[in-house]
């Protein structure tokens, strides 16, 4: 069942979602649809500016539990040549800006993270929703990801690397700082295979909405 946000106070059960995860279309995009939106695992996406926007909630959650993220040797190598360092909410700004630089998702037609997104994620960052990972070679920012924080799991939305293996060294700075921390899982949103590379696997949706909505928070400094 696919519904019409645009005629709906509050999200409909996501259970109702189509079996891909394609959940509803139209509606606002504001920090408080999100707020409301992420634990349930539901979130948005613009296809392009002039169309509406179409939310998401796959029923089978991809995770990475953070004791049990996969480092590859050649990562391993790249990390002990301490050739970057990584940093936690640091630059929020500077992260969802390059996530959005990426294919140009920022420019003429192509609007998931245009600015009208990225204001939303800013205030959410101001919010304390919202974190951010930086990954810097010298002063100069070259990988990063952020999401959405919520009892205890990172809800991840996207990533940029501008230099190898910058946004892995990103997840991996994530999942140990999570795992110090007393963190639950990442939410990688979608299968893709650099993630499963990386230890992530699938749980189902009442075992995330369990973690989820829960009411702990780990120290994101």
């Amino acid at each position: 069942m696919i519904f019409d946000l645009s005629r709906c106070n509050d999200f409909p059960d996501p259970r109702l979602a189509n079996e891909d995860g394609f959940y509803a279309v139209g509606g606002d995009v504001t920090p408080e649809r999100l707020i409301e939106g992420y634990p349930m695992g539901i979130f948005p996406y613009f296809a392009f500016r002039h169309e509406p926007v179409i939310w998401w909630a796959p029923q089978e959650r991809f995770v990475i539990f953070p004791d049990e993220i996969h480092v590859s040797h050649s990562m391993r190598n790249m990390m002990n040549k301490k050739k970057y360092r990584c940093t936690i909410n640091q630059d929020f700004q500077g992260v969802i800006e390059s996530c959005a630089g990426v294919d140009d998702r920022i420019f003429e037609d192509c609007a998931w993270l245009g600015p009208q997104m990225i204001e939303v994620w800013l205030e959410l960052n101001r919010r304390g929703y919202a974190k951010s990972v930086e990954v810097w070679e010298g002063d100069l920012l070259v990988g990063g990801l952020y999401g959405f924080v919520t009892g205890g799991c990172f809800l991840g939305d996207s990533m940029f690397s501008e230099a190898p293996g910058a946004s892995k060294l990103a997840l991996i700075h994530l999942a140990r700082h999570m795992q110090k921390e007393g963190g639950k899982f990442i939410d990688c949103q979608l299968e893709t295979p650099h993630l499963k590379s990386m230890g992530a696997r699938y749980i189902s949706y009442d075992d995330f909405l369990e973690q989820t909505k829960g009411s702990e928070s780990i120290n994101w400094e």
